[in-house]
């Protein structure tokens, strides 16, 4: 079966949407100079000169954040402050990321066209101001991801895979057609790579196998899908297991309970 990969609007190939498709992103305002900002996770900071800095330390929902490198520069105030958690298949994603993300917005325009008007929506509140203020987040978030992937900000893990332009697509392949019944060499085809290549290959740059990355993105969706209330059958079929007992077994075994549990807590 010929994978159906999605391309950006220059026509090459989207290394994220399929990602960012099975996040979820909360946002929660964190009003600057009250007791939330402390704890915030993404902050802006305005210097004297008035250049901006946006630093973002990854969250993954429920898991506590380490403020110490959110704080102000000498000579910088916090404009904007926000807890921004990630959750479904994002954990991986987060993984990848520096535990900090220290970006001087004067250096990347593309991200300061979508910060502009968050800023305005933070500190000029008006209708609807947290609806768009929360989206515009989101927005940033992916910008983010984008910014790390291209700049090389991680040594090793998912985005430093999908930096490489052949590992990269048959990282999207997986994530694209997880229920494919992918084997290391259809996917090394997939990559334009002999297999001993790109085995080697995307171990150094992903940080696992190909077949270890399949089955952790497998069981990752599946939970994802059993908490939207999805058939264990469906899900089974959807992530390319054999059958459900196999399915639960490979979920038991990963997460240390049976998949019917997991959808009987989402209903």
């Amino acid at each position: 079966m010929a994978v159906p990969y999605r391309t950006s609007f220059n026509g090459k190939l989207d290394r994220l949407s399929s990602l960012i498709d099975r996040l979820r992103v909360q946002v929660s305002n964190a009003l600057v100079g009250g007791s939330e900002e402390q704890s915030a996770n993404f902050k802006i900071f305005v210097s004297k000169d008035r250049s901006l800095r946006l630093v973002f330390s990854p969250l993954v929902e429920n898991e506590p954040c380490e403020p110490a490198e959110l704080t102000a520069r000498v000579g910088e105030t916090p404009l904007v402050a926000a807890n921004i958690a990630i959750s479904g298949v994002g954990k991986q994603l987060i993984n990848a990321l520096p535990d900090i993300i220290s970006v001087p917005l004067s250096e990347e325009p593309y991200l300061t066209a979508v910060v502009m008007p968050l800023i305005e929506e933070a500190t000029l509140p008006r209708c609807g101001g947290q609806a768009a203020f929360e989206r515009l987040c989101e927005v940033v978030v992916i910008r983010l991801l984008r910014h790390a992937m291209e700049q090389g900000k991680a040594d090793t893990g998912l985005l430093n895979g999908l930096a490489h332009p052949r590992i990269a697509s048959a990282l999207v392949a997986i994530h694209e057609a997880p229920g494919e019944g992918w084997t290391l060499e259809k996917l090394a085809e997939t990559a334009g790579m002999s297999r001993t290549q790109f085995a080697v290959t995307f171990k150094e740059l992903v940080g696992a196998t190909p077949m270890g990355y399949l089955a952790t993105w497998r069981l990752d969706i599946a939970r994802a899908e059993l908490e939207a209330g999805r058939q264990v059958k469906s899900v089974a079929n959807m992530c390319g297991f054999a059958s459900p007992a196999a399915f639960s077994r490979a979920f038991s075994r990963r997460f240390g309970y049976p998949p019917k549990q997991r959808r009987s807590q989402a209903a």
